[in-house]
Formats: C-alpha cells, structure tokens, sequence
C-alpha cells in the first residue's frame, strides 16, 4: 500500500521546522515557558530570564512570528502570553525528549567515539603537516 503524501505536507514542514528553530533557543524556551504560566510584559520577561529588554523585545518578535505568542498593548506597555495551550505542550514534549533514555538500538557512546574519531583525523593531519598545532598555553 503507497503512503499518501498530502498536498500541503511541505508547507506544514516548513511551518514545523519554523516552530522548532524559534523554540530552539535557551532563552525563548525559556520566556515562552514562563508565559505558559501567565502575561508578562517585555520588561519583567527580561528580569525573568537575565537578558536585555531590547533582546527580549526580538525574542518575542521571533515568537510572534511563527504563532506561538500573543500580545495586547496597555497605555505605552505590550504583554505578551502563550497562543494557546499547544505552546505548554510543546515545551513539554521536548523536555521529555531531552530526558528520555536512548531508544533500543542506539548506543549512548556513538557522540563521544565519533568525536575521539574526529581528533584522531586532525592529529593524523597534524603529523603529516597540514594542520598546524596550537602553541601550548603559555607558550
């Protein structure tokens, strides 16, 4: 039996992997959780997660962009929450994968071999001469 790809699949894709680079930052996760809580102006996001208004203020640009927030002007202040109780859902889904043990099958040691792999490629270079090596500290 053929899968059946929907018309709109690659749009929906996109829209996806949008949703997913604008999540993948530490501190948009991190102001889009706190606005699962409640409203937050820009200035109190800031406190919140350490950072600049100003880079606060593209963060939630960012968000804005892709649907995750909302935001309402009061007087000369704009809040900002959560679109909706998907937003809460995401955040979670990815926690959860981030603290899920590997899948059967998957060896937990494959990052750090490939990563003994890779610096065995350069000091093989560097013997050879390709590369050069970097002066000790100090020195």
């Amino acid at each position: 039996m053929d899968a059946q790809v929907p018309p709109d699949a690659d749009q929906r894709s996109e829209q996806a992997v949008a949703v997913l680079k604008a999540v993948a930052d530490t501190t948009r996760f991190r102001v889009l959780w706190a606005l699962t809580q409640r409203e937050y102006a820009v200035g109190q996001l800031a406190e919140l997660v350490g950072a600049h208004v100003a880079a606060v203020s593209q963060h939630l640009a960012r968000l804005r962009a892709v649907g995750l927030v909302v935001s309402r002007r009061e007087g000369t202040r704009i809040f900002y929450r959560v679109a909706g109780d998907h937003v809460r859902t995401l955040l979670e889904g990815a926690v959860v994968a981030a603290q899920a043990p590997p899948a059967a099958g998957v060896t937990e040691g494959a990052p750090v071999a490939a990563a003994a792999a890779d610096e065995a490629v350069v000091a093989r270079g560097a013997v050879r001469g390709r590369l050069r090596p970097r002066p000790a500290p100090g020195g």
